[in-house]
Parts: structure tokens; C-alpha cells; sequence
């Protein structure tokens, strides 16, 4: 029998007579409180719970619910891929790309835990939201309507966004050198010129190859001093930079892959020295080559409060 996978986006609908938990799981959890009371318990310690009440909760976050009679309650599971997708997304222009989103993820949510309070009226809007949500998981349509899933889940989002308390985004020098200026005027998305493209793809195709910017300006007639911005432009980050995120990927599927040493795989995705492949696979994954080998895959588990 093949494993049953949890879909990245899904609700249910629970109501709880016993207390529950605590428990973890590696998903992002929203808990909305629909009818009843209870004492809620996760890192914000033992705190009453009622219709108005939303429980948001990071992976791997214990939460417990003790019903004061009987409570009901609606839980969003969120992949964490896919809320970091999203968190990637809303401050692209300042992040160094999608393996950054992590890290400064949990600088602006320092709170693992936190109990908002967002109102009778406001959870009366969710309702019928959450409901559609939980219909179409249930149906097992997920593959057919995520986009009405995702769609519902950011409505949602929308309503319980400004009760969630968040930490500023701190950046260091460079990270506002590199930020992109946004002046509230609506723009459209630039056209990526050809000679980006051809950079692009001569990088793809060799990513072991020890490209110089002069190499690649000549690819497409440029100068050297010119190629950077021109790509810059079209991918949010320099060649160089471009190609090292190429070569870690390329370093991940190989370990996960296959059985060949760092110091093979380093030299195989093109760096010459088993140091230089260690620093920036680390430097990128926050781990280090041999402890990602060491991972065992996550398994999405879905839990039931």
C-alpha cells in the first residue's frame, strides 16, 4: 500500500468534549475558536480561549486544549514550504533569495506561539471561508481546487493578519544596498532581456564550469562591467551569486541521491576545494553537507487536536 501524503493546505472542523494534547506537528497551524470554551495551553502558557479567539502556532509548536463543557474549533494545517513561499514572496525585496526566507521567518515571528483576539464580528466573516475550506479538503479536491484552497486561506490571512505581532525585519548594510526601492507606484513586471536569458542558460548548463564575468560578457557582447547589472536586473542577484545557488542545489541532490563523498560532489558541481564546497553549501542551507546527508526526509505529519 502506498503512503497516504498530507496535501500542503487543508482544514478540519472539530468539536472537543475531553481535553486534548499537548502535541506537535511539522505543519503551520491556525486553531479558530467557533463556539465554546476552553483553556488553551502552548508557549504562551495556560490562556481561556473563546469565539473571537485564534490560536496561531509555528512547526513543531505544542498546543492542548482543555474544553471548559465543549468547544469547536476550525484548524488550518499550512505546509511550511508553502508559508515560507509566502513569506519569501512578501518581502522579496529585501531577502537574498528562497533559502533566506527561513531564518528571517523567524526573526519577524520571534513568537512561536500567540493567542490573537480578533473579535465576534471578525470571526463571524471567517466562517463561511472556513467552511468552504474544510468542504473541499474533505472532498479530497485538493489537487483540483488549490487555487480556491490557497485563495480562501489568504482571505483568512487578510482578516487575521494585523493581530499577529511581528518583529521588524533588522537588515545589515548590504541587505539594504541590494533592496529594491518600492515607491508605492504600481509597476509592471520588467522584460528580461535576451542577453540575461543566454547568461541564465549558459549557467544551467555548465554549472561546474569556473565562469568569469568576462566569459559570460562575451557570450552576448557585453562588456564585463555591464553583464552583472544586466542579469542582476533579471534575476535579483549577480552571475556569481546565481551560480553558486545552481551549485548548491545541484550539491543537494546529490546527496540525497547518491553515495559519493562531499569532497567528490564539490568537485563535481565545481569547486575546487572540499572547504570552499563545505563554507557555501552551509552558508546557504545552514547545515553542513554531511548533516544534510544525515537528515531523514520530513514526513508531512497531520495531527488531530
Amino acid at each position: 500500500m502506498s503512503k497516504r501524503i498530507s496535501p500542503p493546505l487543508s482544514a478540519r472542523t472539530r468539536t472537543m468534549h475531553r481535553p486534548i494534547g499537548p502535541a506537535a506537528y511539522d505543519y503551520v497551524r491556525l486553531v479558530i475558536v467557533r463556539d465554546g470554551t476552553a483553556v488553551a495551553l502552548s508557549g504562551f502558557g495556560q490562556k481561556p480561549i473563546s469565539t473571537g479567539h485564534v490560536v496561531m502556532l509555528g512547526p513543531n509548536v505544542l498546543f492542548g486544549l482543555e474544553p471548559e463543557g465543549q468547544v469547536t474549533c476550525t484548524t488550518i494545517y499550512i505546509d511550511t514550504d508553502l508559508a515560507l513561499d509566502h513569506f519569501f514572496w512578501q518581502y522579496s525585496a529585501i531577502l537574498h533569495d528562497r533559502l533566506d526566507a527561513q531564518d528571517r521567518a523567524e526573526e519577524v515571528y520571534t513568537e512561536p506561539a500567540q493567542l490573537l483576539h480578533i473579535g465576534r464580528d471578525k470571526a463571524g466573516m471567517l466562517m463561511p471561508w472556513l467552511d468552504e475550506m474544510v468542504s473541499l479538503s474533505e472532498d479530497g479536491m485538493y489537487h483540483q481546487r488549490f487555487h480556491r484552497l490557497e485563495a480562501l486561506w489568504l482571505l483568512i490571512v487578510d482578516v487575521i493578519a494585523p493581530h499577529v505581532r511581528v518583529s521588524p525585519l533588522k537588515l545589515t548594510a548590504e541587505q539594504r544596498a541590494r533592496a529594491r526601492p518600492f515607491s508605492g507606484t504600481v509597476l509592471m513586471p520588467e522584460v528580461v532581456q535576451r542577453e540575461a536569458m543566454i547568461v541564465r542558460d549558459a549557467l544551467h548548463s555548465r554549472i561546474a564550469h569556473p565562469w568569469t564575468l568576462a566569459e559570460l560578457a562575451k557570450l552576448v557582447e557585453l562588456s564585463p562591467k555591464h553583464v552583472a547589472p544586466v542579469f542582476a536586473r533579471a534575476f535579483g542577484k549577480t552571475p556569481t551569486v546565481y551560480l553558486v545557488r545552481l551549485r548548491v542545489q545541484e550539491m543537494a541532490r546529490l546527496l540525497r541521491e547518491t553515495n559519493l563523498t562531499v569532497t567528490h560532489i564539490g568537485k563535481r558541481v565545481g569547486w575546487r576545494s572540499r572547504s570552499r564546497a563545505v563554507d557555501a553549501f552551509t552558508q546557504q542551507m545552514g547545515v553542513t553537507p554531511s548533516g544534510y546527508r544525515q537528515m531523514k526526509p520530513r514526513v508531512s505529519a497531520r495531527g488531530t487536536e
